[in-house]
């Protein structure tokens, strides 16, 4: 919103308005002209005005490439989400939230905007990737110089250091990610973050401050990922003095190119410039509107309906667009509808979790039985076909480099009753498959317990509560065990593009025991505990050891990873698609 419209608006408040704050009356009235822009939106792409042009650059064009590439600034980018958990950067655990949060955050090191390459990391406040000791453990890196919060102060590394302390306070900042305080803090004497005040509390000493530029992370065990938990939002600066405890998320302070200014039910997340923002220091993020729009809260109907209209131009939740909107599309080469989609595989994987802890798949041959009998063609289907998931055979996402080879192997009835008769069950046995109550996750326990029936292993599925099933049952090892789940039907998402963060939750057994944990396959090896640390100090190729060593205990029965359509608005500029958070980069996008 042009600014200098607001202000002379603002000229023309009643005089009891004048009293209002400064900021508070042209936020208010930014709102207004907001919900006026946006209503005139809709009618226009209702009614498909003919003089406005339908992007369609082709399909996929914007997965490896740039849709509609422009250079243009000016107007209101408009975003479409469901509900968000929280604006504060170390309370939000959603991707779509983290994509948002590169218009107001910046860190260290971030994604990088690149076509085909956003699972880079690229560096953001620092002035490069930073420098790691010989052993690892230690990360230095250099803030950049001219980089100041929407007040007007510099940033410094005390500033990185405090929004970092902020996800220690467990009981004040809840929700967020946590890799920080796995990998820096003191077991023996945890650090209880900023909030506290008792006299002998510890400082978070694994991070130092020497001066205002240089910062310096000391770990505890030697971790690659580390840039990666550093371009995590809650890794991001937060000054001090501006820290609402939980309340923060209401008026997040900017160190981006955009702050936010108002936040309200009916008219959504207003974002306009920074002023602050220096685009010399900052070679990620285009900046190209002069203001953001986001409505929350919308259905994944409401969100297509909206980008097909015309009145959004992205939908952040990385979901991709309802099997309702895929209908629509004829398939035909000139379809134009098709044409503005880009077609997404997540990484988000559908496994079976065999719990070694739970009779008889405490057997190998027992868990390979089922393995064997396993049809993945038969799964694809179940979740709507090609266009909704890709059979997969790995424990690893077809998008992470370096991983085995994927195959498609059938099932094999024979191998499987032949495992069956190595671990003593050659009429099969019962077992509980433990599932997630919604649609799709029952129609693929239904279709493999029908797989499985024709070798004799008699499946009951048993739909849990969504909202409990991975923190309190299948990742709760008693329950599983009291409750004799023989089978979980889980899905793997990493936080992280990397094969550690998606491998070691699943398969290293030294924290099996852990509610929440979830290798829901209880999985605990002795070498392959081994191969997890010495991947972690390798990196390479030794990923690839340990997802070859864990798949072949049949622990874990790889079935399909998720394939998504993203469907660009009919404004949409520099449509870059983020393959992290499984949308377009909101950091590069510009409207028409």
């Amino acid at each position: 919103m042009p600014q200098q419209t607001l202000e002379r608006l603002a000229e023309r408040l009643p005089t009891w308005a004048r009293g209002w704050p400064r900021r508070r009356i042209l936020a208010s009235l930014a709102v207004v002209l907001l919900v006026i822009v946006l209503a005139v939106s809709c009618l226009g792409g209702a009614g498909g005005r003919a003089d406005v042009p339908v992007l369609a650059d082709g399909a996929d064009t914007a997965v490896d490439g740039v849709r509609s590439p422009s250079e243009e600034g000016g107007g209101t980018l408009r975003l479409v989400a469901p509900e968000i958990d929280s604006l504060d950067p170390q309370r939000s655990y959603l991707p779509g939230v983290w994509n948002l949060m590169r218009l107001y955050t910046r860190t260290l090191v971030t994604y990088s905007t690149e076509p085909g390459e956003t699972d880079q990391l690229v560096p953001d406040l620092a002035t490069d990737m930073g420098t790691v000791s010989e052993d690892g453990l230690t990360w230095t890196f250099t803030l950049r110089e001219g980089v100041r919060f929407e007040n007007g102060r510099d940033i410094t590394t005390v500033d990185l250091k405090y929004g970092i302390q902020r996800s220690f306070a467990s009981d004040v900042i809840v929700g967020g990610p946590t890799y920080v305080v796995d990998l820096l803090d003191d077991p023996a004497n945890p650090y209880p973050g900023p909030y506290s005040r008792e006299e002998d509390d510890p400082d978070l000493t694994a991070i130092e401050t020497p001066d205002p530029r240089t910062i310096i992370f000391r770990l505890r065990a030697p971790q690659p990922d580390f840039p990666y938990v550093l371009a995590l939002p809650s890794s991001s600066p937060v000054p001090a003095e501006a820290d609402g405890g939980a309340a923060y998320g209401a008026d997040p302070t900017s160190s981006g190119p955009y702050a936010i200014t108002s936040v309200d039910p009916e008219a959504g997340i207003l974002l306009e410039r920074n002023p602050e923002w220096d685009p010399a220091t900052d070679q990620v993020r285009t900046a190209l509107p002069d203001s953001v729009v986001v409505r929350t809260g919308l259905s994944g109907l409401e969100r297509d309906q909206a980008l097909l209209a015309g009145s959004a131009d992205i939908d952040i939740s990385g979901t991709g667009v309802q099997a309702a909107t895929t209908a629509r599309m004829t398939g035909e080469d000139d379809d134009p509808l098709a044409e503005r989609v880009d077609d997404v595989t997540t990484g988000s994987l559908r496994v079976l979790a065999l719990p070694t802890d739970v009779a008889p798949m405490n057997s190998p041959d027992c868990r390979t039985a089922v393995a064997a009998a396993v049809d993945r063609s038969a799964v694809q289907t179940a979740l709507g076909g090609a266009a909704n998931a890709v059979r997969s055979s790995e424990l690893w996402p077809r998008g992470l480099a370096g991983g085995p080879k994927h195959t498609d192997p059938g099932p094999d009835l024979d191998a499987a009753r032949a495992a069956l008769e190595t671990c003593g069950q050659p009429e099969g046995f019962s077992t509980v498959l433990a599932v997630a109550d919604a649609p799709a996750s029952l129609l693929v326990a239904d279709e493999i317990a029908g797989q499985l029936a024709e070798v004799g292993i008699d499946v009951e599925v048993r739909p849990l509560d969504p909202v409990t099933f991975y923190a309190t049952e299948v990742g709760n090892p008693d329950i599983v065990a009291r409750n004799g789940y023989g089978i979980v039907l889980a899905t793997r998402t990493a936080d992280l593009p990397t094969p550690g963060s998606f491998l070691v939750p699943l398969v290293d057994g030294r924290s099996v025991r852990t509610v929440g944990n979830p290798n829901y396959a209880r999985l605990d090896d002795p070498a392959i505990n081994t191969s997890v640390d010495e991947a972690r100090a390798q990196g390479g190729d030794s990923w690839r050891a340990v997802a070859e060593a864990a798949l072949g205990t049949a622990a874990y029965v790889p079935l399909a990873e998720t394939r998504i359509q993203l469907l660009a608005g009919q404004r949409l500029r520099n449509g870059v698609v983020m393959r992290p958070y499984a949308s377009y980069d909101v950091a590069t996008a510009g409207v028409r």
